[in-house]
């Protein structure tokens, strides 16, 4: 599926690729085909300076997704053509496919837009990246709908579900690291609860009331309110606390799945000595896809490279493009854009707030001296051609800037 050679190419639509970002992904793979050299890609126009990531953008779950819709549209004029939820966390794809007649079924979190009762048999109905949950999919059956005809769920995403069935098999309940309202964990717990055991923590503080059940602090009783919602039907405390394995949703922040797997191993090690606590705890690899791994891996590289701000593009409702933001934060003034239309001038943009998920206006955005460094990153659904488009509108705020063009030869930022 995915190796150390280039990646396979899919067959997306020519308006989301970049020949300048695709070339600097092309030149970086070449220049370092072991992925080793972290250090971004760096583009000296003059008074302007862009640090580019080195792993950034679209991933293999998202161009499988991309290239799958188009395909049921190509296959099927005359048919209807539904989308369970947002194919992807980006607008502009989303709304790409609205245009061409494309129907979503859901909103992201789950509330439903048409009724699965007014599907008919003949109708198309595709399966997002983020997968969704067994319900679902037995309800399309039902109406004699092939759900897994035009299958989009993302194979490390599979992969998670995999592991979690492999994890019941063995005796141990499932703690899944994600956010709960979040397609994919929704889908994740689905799949896994039927096999054994689950619960669901969002991060490290939910993770620690969780461990205070594992260490029998807390009465049974109340583990029920705490996590409501969030337990897999039957589980039982204490019983179900006591062997136990951590999964997560694959584009949660690295680091901090493994504090989390941590502080599970922990609990259970107080709870039944350390020399017991390998027959407690399943000392699973970490579920993340590859390319939160890398972008997270990378978006460090970039930071430490050094810069004077940071633009993140990507989907507002995007996990995996707000942990980028997160790394960034407190690092240096970081903007979340979803695409180049948020950027007004060279005195204002509009950005998303983490905190307050609100968007903002913030003036005097590029600091004033030159050359200005800007550091460019992107999550795992932003198309490499709003990359470009974000790059190429900053520029053009430099009259004196050089032309942002393909080059002949890159140079790692190593500074």
């Amino acid at each position: 599926m995915y190796s150390s050679g280039m990646p396979k190419q899919f067959n997306i639509p020519r308006g989301y690729r970049s020949d300048l970002i695709g070339e600097i992904k092309r030149l970086r793979h070449e220049d370092d085909p072991r992925k080793e050299n972290l250090a971004p890609t760096e583009i000296d126009l003059g008074p302007v300076v862009f640090r580019i990531a080195r792993f950034f953008g679209f991933c293999y779950g998202v161009e499988n997704a991309i290239e799958i819709a188009y395909r049921a549209l190509e296959e099927n004029p005359n048919k209807r053509v539904f989308i369970l939820s947002e194919m992807i966390h980006n607008p502009n794809v989303n709304a790409d496919l609205v245009r061409l007649g494309v129907k979503f079924l859901q909103t992201a979190d789950g509330e439903q837009l048409i009724p699965f009762s007014l599907l008919q048999p003949d109708d198309v109905v595709i399966v997002p990246a983020f997968g969704t949950t067994k319900e679902i999919f037995e309800t399309l059956e039902g109406l004699g709908i092939n759900p897994r005809s035009y299958n989009a769920t993302c194979p490390f995403v599979e992969k998670v579900w995999k592991r979690g069935r492999q994890l019941a098999q063995q005796g141990y309940s499932i703690v899944i690291h994600g956010k709960h309202t979040h397609e994919e964990t929704r889908a994740t717990f689905s799949h896994i609860r039927v096999d054994g055991p689950s619960v669901v923590v969002r991060d490290k503080s939910e993770t620690e009331l969780l461990c205070r059940y594992i260490r029998g602090e807390l009465s049974k009783e109340q583990f029920y309110a705490d996590f409501e919602g969030r337990y897999s039907s039957g589980f039982t405390v204490p019983r179900d606390l006591e062997r136990m394995g951590v999964v997560n949703q694959t584009t949660m922040l690295a680091e901090e799945t493994h504090e989390i797997s941590g502080m599970v191993r922990d609990a259970l090690a107080e709870r039944f000595g350390k020399e017991l606590v390998a027959e407690h705890y399943a000392d699973t690899r970490d579920t993340l896809c590859y390319a939160t791994s890398e972008n997270q891996r990378a978006m460090r590289g970039l930071l430490d490279a050094s810069g004077d701000i940071a633009v993140v593009v990507g989907g507002y409702n995007s996990s995996n493009t707000s942990h980028l933001v997160e790394l960034a934060e407190g690092r240096m003034p970081v903007f979340y854009v979803r695409d180049a239309d948020e950027i007004l001038s060279r005195s204002e943009i509009r950005h998303l707030d983490l905190h307050t998920k609100r968007r903002e206006l913030t003036r005097d955005w590029i600091p004033d001296k030159e050359p200005v460094r800007i550091l460019v990153s992107a999550g795992a659904s932003c198309p490499d051609a709003m990359v470009e488009a974000v790059i190429g509108k900053i520029a053009s705020f430099f009259p004196s800037a050089r032309a942002v063009s393909i080059p002949e030869k890159l140079r790692a930022a190593n500074l």
